[in-house]
């Protein structure tokens, strides 16, 4: 019995060094050069962009595990941009290894991860894990590129985080469980690495993930430059500390149009790598088409016949309505506009209305406004969304943390028709429950979205093969509510919705764009 309880806080112990250590491992610098190699499996691209990642560096750690010093090592390597399944991705490697007088010890680890990145946000298009560690390794890969994902990996999580400078709330989705990790500035602390002496300001990281895999005060120092170089990771893992410190940093010379002058040494022991030329800009052109991953077209129209105990109310009518520059940003804008109403309503009058301006291919809000009557008058607000810390901000009121990627209902009513929303097949482990950070009247909440089978359900008088949909939110005023979407089957359009004693059918789908 005790060899087996050894056995299991062992693996315990295993996936928690390798969650940290991974998260150790990617580790690298900003604004990529194009690499002189090609992306594995993908075809190399010659245009280059803003991108969170540098193309060639390659970090290596050095692990302590209590008393052991050299209890093993990590290492990252950022190893080309192209392209794959024909979408722009850097191509990022990690490793972690145990040595073998540990191995023998306390446990075996060796995992490597390869994550192939979004360059400009950092999400993951395509994550593969192996295991070493066994007779035969054991492969796990998770692919986002037909379903994209608002959700971090360990690796894509530290980018994220030090492009952000080590503060900020992010997504983060490993194994079936959905996650919100939290980073907070903890002081100034002078560090020396076998890379060099260090001026860095330590991180807070807070997280359930952490708590769930017996892992406390996890301590991250990024260096106080201009890249924000994580230089140290520190942990504690019952009654033994963690440590991984920066023992290396491999700076490629970046491909330039003309010679460049020599890099030379910093304070820090790192060198400083020239500048980069300036791009030409790139004209922009308004209302070009969205991604076909997202499930539905620019200026498409829905209308949909709002009810009560049989009795119709009005008509609400949701719109991609245009994509063009907000604030120098590329925007789509989402809107749900009250359209029609029958004599005797009160829940709302003509032309009621909120809007969303949203991210065009992760559908991430920017900016929400309302304006409605009657009803829904405690609503009105306008709310505008940091995407690089995750703060919510707020006309009259303070500010409000939330995970990078918080939906609005406009925004999620969207994004989730390119969920993967297919159905548990044990109803009593409903592993495919999808949980989604929603943003509501004042705060966020994680939502989970629980997917039924399609079957045939009467919108008008037509029968309409559709999946439903049922919403929890950790309100307990929107519970009450019982939430549910019913998506049609061969298109994802929504066709239904309900909360309390309103309904919401589908009536005519049209496209405002000539």
């Amino acid at each position: 019995m005790k060899s087996k309880v050894r056995r299991i806080e062992n693996q315990r112990f295993m996936h928690a060094v390798l969650a940290i250590a991974l998260a150790a491992a990617a580790l690298f610098v900003f604004n990529g050069y194009l690499p002189s190699g090609d992306l594995a499996s993908a075809q190399t691209i010659t245009t280059e962009s803003q991108t969170i990642f540098r193309i060639g560096e390659k970090l290596s750690y050095n692990i302590s595990f209590g008393k052991i010093q050299n209890a093993g090592y990590a290492e990252t390597h950022v190893v080309s941009r192209g392209k794959i399944a024909g979408k722009e991705a850097v191509e990022v490697r990690g490793r972690v290894k145990t040595v073998d007088l540990v191995s023998a010890a306390f446990f075996l680890l060796d995992e490597s991860r390869t994550t192939f990145a979004i360059p400009e946000t950092g999400l993951p298009h395509y994550v593969t894990n192996t295991s070493l560690g066994s007779v035969m390794p054991k492969e796990n890969i998770r692919n986002f590129i037909a379903q994209p994902t608002s959700n971090f990996d360990l690796l894509t999580l530290i980018y994220k985080a030090r492009d952000s400078g080590g503060i900020g709330t992010f997504p983060l989705l490993e194994g079936e469980q959905m996650q919100t990790v939290t980073f907070q500035t903890g002081g100034i602390e002078k560090v020396k690495t076998e890379a060099g002496e260090f001026e860095t300001t330590v991180s807070l990281v807070q997280s359930e993930f952490l708590t769930a895999n017996g892992i406390k005060e996890l301590k991250i120092n990024f260096a106080n430059d201009e890249f924000k170089v994580p230089v140290m990771f520190r942990l504690k893992l019952g009654k033994n500390e963690f440590k991984a410190q920066l023992a290396a940093i491999i700076l490629p010379e970046p491909e330039m149009p003309s010679p460049s002058p020599t890099a030379s040494p910093t304070p820090t022991g790192r060198a400083t790598p020239p500048g980069r030329p300036t791009p030409t800009p790139v004209q922009y052109i308004e209302n070009i088409a969205l991604i076909p991953e997202l499930g539905f077209q620019l200026g498409e129209v829905l209308d949909f016949r709002v009810s009560a105990a049989g009795k119709s109310l009005g008509v609400l009518s949701l719109n991609a309505r245009e994509r063009k520059l907000f604030e120098r940003q590329d925007s789509l804008l989402l809107t749900a506009t009250v359209t029609g109403v029958e004599a005797g309503t009160e829940l709302f009058k003509l032309g009621d209305a909120a809007s969303v301006l949203v991210n065009p291919e992760t559908l991430a809000p920017m900016r929400i406004e309302s304006k409605f009557s009657q009803g829904f008058a405690g609503l009105n607000q306008t709310v505008i969304f940091d995407q690089k810390t995750g703060t919510i901000n707020f006309a009259e009121k303070a500010a409000v943390e939330a995970p990078i990627g918080t939906h609005s209902f406009l925004s999620l009513l969207y994004a989730m028709r390119s969920f993967n929303l297919k159905p548990s097949k044990d109803s009593s482990n409903p592993v495919n429950d999808t949980r989604v950070a929603v943003f509501w009247e004042s705060k966020y909440y994680v939502f989970t979205l629980r997917p039924s089978a399609a079957a045939d359900i009467t919108i008008g008088s037509e029968k309409v093969a559709a999946q439903m949909i049922s919403i929890t939110t950790g309100n307990k005023d929107l519970d009450a509510l019982s939430l549910k979407i019913w998506l049609r089957a061969d298109d994802r359009v929504p066709v239904r919705f309900v909360a309390g004693p309103y309904q919401a059918d589908l009536i005519s789908i049209s496209s405002n764009l000539l």
